[in-house]
């Protein structure tokens, strides 16, 4: 019997053609997502993510890749190799790829911070829902162990345009040059005008760069396909609201705990409830001492031979509390834990004679159609429950409700078993059927503890680094407002056209900490707007100022160390310690330092911080929170420094990110409204190999010539007039908040990730959210559309004539968690948007 293509429903629908080789229909299906500016979503039916696949074809899959690889590169060459996989979806491909190689380590990317471990890489993947990924070896020396003779060999599940995989040579290629890659996919997907990209930049590097990959083809389009997708994602909602007896969309349910179909037996029993299904058993599966649960800090060909020599005995444990009865199984595995449960998987299908099969957890979150001819028949949702360094958020199983299971193996680390997967609403009270747990140690490298012991002595360190840059040498704020942990590079050419910056930034030829944008010259009438904004606020920002203060001396003091994140929170940094000294008569230190997203702080700063405070001392201070990425980051990074606090203080916390912050409302911070001339006459800071060594501090530019233009001491002394004015209510205010619960909240995340599937983005880094942000986009990238909450008032003025200027669109909206939000230009070129970067809405 003909079994139907899982991409028919989308297909017939949007008239979406799938185009290629003859096995490309067995490895793909089609799915839609909830979201109108894309229409469509390529599903793999062998990688073991969405869609439960035999644990054999799996493995196998990527086991055959691998021996192709090794037959391309020889023996000789096999053993010399390293192999890299992606996080989260392609980890266990990678792994089973370095299986087939067989001679060589592995190690995959991961998005989960590990305290301790070296940093080796890391690197940024467009148009994914968590983008920043780390490389963490235990071994410091697995990416360069044997030189540039070594391969590096990258596995992805699929390689469309290829920006993820070069972006990612072009930077390991930097840090660790060698002679040879290869590129390895289940699927190459890209256009005939990507084709022609690999060539070119193999050239461009210096090195030879193969593929390997399953099968080869392409996506057709159809004009009109976005509306129609939008019709069909209409009509879906109502029929599911119809089946469920009420209006609300089908979203609501999925957040309940129900599968996204209309009736499931195995939740109701001749019209009533299912009974409560006991608790899931713990399976102890005596897991091999020694041996990583992944590749997240590297896998040795000898870690494999003690894995698979255990294997046996482990899926005999889990046969056994399976029992007799059990048909069709289901091995669960959690996110970038793809690897031990597949490997487990195929263990128990040698094992046992019921059919079982794998699949794993994902943060994707992907339409369910219950449809023979759609990839994604149910899905199930539920809370995050690894505590990730993100903040929570939902999570999701797909096809694992109404696939027929009588049993689920859920397989985690032990990082991940914690209450939120126990809890009513986690990933086990949704799974029905019988339940198994078998959890797998979380690996803790040896180099975490080594660290400790071996630390190069930052006092050390420090002797190599220069003394604080300080006015009016650099930067027009007084000597004793600030010193700047920075390096002079005025006279450095860095300013690229904002959309040549941008162009480049998104097409991985360079990284936005690289260069500099134009500085923009205020017109008058954005001046007189300035200062209208400052008057009006400036209250309101003493008010902020004095509470965050307050907050950090009752909690971090009596003498904190200020140190503002170069260079929006400098400002907020020399208002803090002036409103200490004017209420407390204290004289706190205060330094500016880079952080740049994607790359960490500036870990000689810190050295020189370590060697002349203590560490525990210093408070982190920035202007405002937008998504929490610098929150995240700042955490990050001091992951190898001790005594540090990754806390950070700010003005106002409208993403509700932090604990210690001044207000949560979203309004107009006048400082954000400019660039330099508001911050000292200082740039961006800049971090570029060829211009920051390894024993240098990032670098910046002091701007001298726009001294005439500078309201950098406008803005300070505005705001600290009012100082007295608001004092007894930030001591009402400061008293209130040491009091009350002021957990992160991570609303704003959430929020982010909505709309950049809303839009069509698929990139978090490309939603900006929050009054400051918006500013930032406008003055400093390429703009797509604002969108600005219905009725926001004066804050948007500065936003509204910037807009204005740039030609940009601003929407209204009613469920904005912030004033407004600033959307980059998601796929930017000069041909899509216009060679002066005005946005063009209608092509």
């Amino acid at each position: 019997m003909d079994v139907e293509w899982s991409g028919n429903w989308v297909a017939e629908r949007l008239g979406v053609e799938l185009v290629g080789d003859g096995e490309l229909r067995e490895l793909l299906g089609l799915a839609l997502r909830r979201n109108p500016k894309r229409a469509h979503l390529l599903v793999s039916k062998v990688l073991g993510k969405h869609v439960p696949q035999r644990p054999s074809v799996v493995h196998g899959v990527g086991f055959e890749l691998g021996e192709r690889v090794r037959d391309l590169l020889g023996e000789a060459e096999a053993r010399r190799a390293v192999v890299l996989g992606y996080a989260e979806t392609a980890t266990g491909l990678g792994h089973a790829v370095a299986d087939g190689l067989g001679v060589a380590p592995y190690l995959h990317s991961t998005r989960r911070p590990v305290a301790g471990v070296a940093q080796a890489g890391g690197f940024e993947e467009t148009h994914s829902h968590a983008t920043s990924h780390l490389l963490l070896p235990e071994d410091p020396d697995l990416l360069n162990a044997t030189g540039q003779d070594s391969p590096l060999v990258l596995v992805d599940d699929e390689f469309s345009t290829g920006n993820t995989v070069l972006n990612t040579i072009r930077a390991l290629h930097a840090r660790y040059p060698r002679d040879r890659y290869v590129i390895v996919a289940l699927v190459d997907m890209r256009s005939e005008a990507d084709r022609g990209r690999l060539a070119g930049f193999a050239e461009e590097i210096g090195a030879r760069v193969d593929l390997v990959v399953r099968a080869r083809g392409t996506v057709r389009l159809p004009e009109g396909v976005l509306e129609k997708g939008l019709g069909l994602v209409a009509e879906h909602d109502a029929q599911d609201a119809e089946r469920a007896g009420h209006a609300e969309p089908a979203g609501h349910a999925e957040r309940a705990g129900h599968a996204e179909r209309a009736v499931h037996p195995q939740y109701v029993q001749d019209g009533h409830p299912a009974p409560p299904r006991p608790a899931p058993v713990r399976v102890a599966l005596d897991w091999p001492a020694g041996v990583p649960d992944g590749g997240r800090h590297g896998f040795t060909p000898a870690h494999r031979a003690a894995l698979e020599a255990a294997l046996p005995a482990m899926a005999g444990r889990i046969a056994d509390a399976l029992g007799d009865d059990a048909r069709r199984v289901l091995v669960l595995g959690f996110e970038e834990l793809m690897y031990a449960p597949l490997r487990l998987a195929t263990a128990l299908e040698d094992a046992i004679t019921a059919d079982v099969r794998y699949s794993t957890t994902t943060r994707s979150p992907v339409l369910a159609v219950d449809d023979p001819g759609y990839a994604i028949r149910s899905r199930l949702v539920f809370p995050a429950h690894d505590d990730p360094a993100d903040g929570p958020g939902d999570r999701y199983a797909y096809n694992v409700a109404g696939a027929g299971f009588d049993a689920v193996v859920a397989v985690v680390d032990s990082r991940a078993d914690t209450p939120a997967l126990h809890a009513p609403d986690g990933l086990l009270a949704r799974l029905t059927g019988q339940v198994l747990l078998a959890v797998i140690p979380s690996y803790v490298p040896a180099a975490a503890s080594r660290r400790t012991s071996h630390r190069i002595s930052h006092r050390q360190e420090a002797a190599m680094l220069p003394a604080p840059l300080r006015g009016p040498a650099f930067s027009s704020y007084a000597a004793d407002d600030v010193g700047w942990l920075l390096q002079d590079l005025s006279d450095t050419p860095l300013e690229a056209p904002t959309e040549e910056r941008e162009e480049a930034i998104q097409s991985g030829g360079a990284h936005y900490a690289e260069s500099l944008p134009v500085e923009y010259q205020p017109s008058p009438r954005y001046q007189e707007l300035f200062r209208t904004a400052l008057e009006t606020s400036a209250a309101r920002i003493a008010r902020a100022v004095g509470t965050v203060t307050e907050t950090v001396l009752a909690e971090r003091g009596p003498r904190p160390v200020l140190v503002s994140l170069a260079r929006a929170g400098t400002p907020v940094g020399v208002l803090m310690r002036r409103w200490a000294q004017h209420r407390h008569g204290l004289d706190l230190p205060h330094y500016a330092v880079s952080i740049v997203r994607g790359r960490g702080i500036d870990a000689n700063a810190l050295r020189w911080l370590a060697a002349h405070h203590d560490p525990a001392d210093v408070v982190f201070v920035d202007g405002w929170t937008g998504k929490g990425a610098i929150t995240r980051e700042l955490a990050a990074a001091l992951e190898d420094f001790e005594g540090f606090d990754p806390e950070i203080a700010v003005l106002a916390d409208p993403g509700g990110c932090v604990r210690t912050y001044g207000t949560r409302e979203d309004f107009l911070i006048p400082s954000a409204c400019l660039n330099s001339t508001v911050s000292g006459l200082i740039s961006r800071t800049v971090l570029r190999s060829d211009l920051v060594g390894p024993h240098d501090f990032h670098g910046a530019k002091f701007y001298r010539e726009l001294a005439d233009s500078d309201v950098s001491g406008l803005f300070l002394d505005t705001v600290a007039a009012r100082f007295d004015e608001v004092a007894d209510a930030v001591d009402a205010e400061a008293k209130e908040l040491l009091a009350a619960d002021r957990a992160p909240t991570w609303e704003g995340w959430a929020a982010v990730e909505r709309i950049s599937e809303e839009y069509g983005i698929h990139d978090v880094n490309l939603v900006k959210p929050g009054v400051g942000e918006t500013t930032r986009v406008l003055l400093r990238r390429v703009p797509w559309k604002i969108l600005a909450k219905r009725g926001a008032g004066a804050d948007l003025d500065h936003v509204r004539l910037l807009a204005e200027q740039r030609g940009v669109p601003v929407e209204e909206a009613d469920d904005l968690p912030y004033t407004c939000v600033g959307l980059i230009h998601p796929k930017y070129t000069r041909g899509a948007t216009g060679a002066d970067g005005t946005a063009v809405t209608a092509k």
